[in-house]
């Protein structure tokens, strides 16, 4: 790895042994700075917006040197991992032997296509963040047709991922989610859909707060097979 890029401080912070992150791996966690979206329901606000993290590559990769044999896997998360070059990082840590999830927004599909040719990574969970309907207002951004683009091009190879939402019900109601899974499910998406609820703290990106549960009575778990977490 280029010694300019081993040292630039990209990363937020590191989560140094976790056993839910991927399922069935003992993992560690990367969270790199920045993100191209703004969700309203985000809680990691203050790593959105940092410019320069704690740690280089270089420092997370000795910290990964002293875990070889300890730990299976490492998830890369954010903010946005994919809006930072993660190849060379990428070989390294593979260099290791080490499996590699990313949790990404899906719309650099350049970077995580390279990634997966070039067998980088062993599984993804990407968040699908709300219908095209409603998706600039609740990220800011217009990029639901790259989202769907990725998303497309790994059901064609037959990528082993999975796909979530965060569920606040004053920005997702129960018609929203129906759309979702109506949407992914005509795309071919045959995984489980992961439901998760919003986590009020003490701060998120659009000062939103906790609402009603979902009803999980009007939600077409017949289509797809849905999983509720926390």
């Amino acid at each position: 790895m280029n010694q300019i890029i081993a040292n630039e401080k990209k990363i937020y912070d590191l989560t140094k042994f976790t056993t839910t992150d991927y399922e069935g791996q003992i993992s560690c966690i990367i969270w790199f700075v920045s993100c191209n979206f703004r969700c309203l329901y985000c809680y990691n606000d203050n790593i959105v917006y940092t410019k320069k993290g704690k740690y280089s590559f270089k420092d997370v990769l000795d910290f990964l040197k002293t875990r070889v044999g300890l730990l299976d896997a490492v998830v890369l998360s954010g903010g946005e991992a994919t809006i930072h070059n993660l190849i060379p990082f990428c070989k390294e840590i593979k260099n290791l032997g080490f499996k590699i999830k990313l949790d990404t927004n899906a719309t650099n599909k350049k970077q995580i296509k390279e990634m997966i040719d070039l067998e980088l990574i062993d599984y993804m969970a990407i968040d699908f963040k709300a219908p095209k309907y409603k998706f600039k207002d609740l990220t800011g951004t217009d990029f639901y047709e790259k989202f769907i683009d990725t998303i497309k091009y790994l059901i064609k190879i037959d990528f082993d991922f999975e796909l979530r939402t965060t569920i606040n019900t004053s920005l997702l109601d129960e018609n929203d989610i129906n759309s979702m899974i109506e949407t992914i499910s005509s795309l071919g998406y045959k995984n489980t859909y992961y439901l998760q609820n919003f986590l009020e703290t003490s701060s998120n990106i659009g000062n939103i707060q906790s609402s009603r549960p979902i009803n999980k009575e009007k939600v077409k778990s017949n289509i797809l097979n849905i999983q509720y977490r926390n």
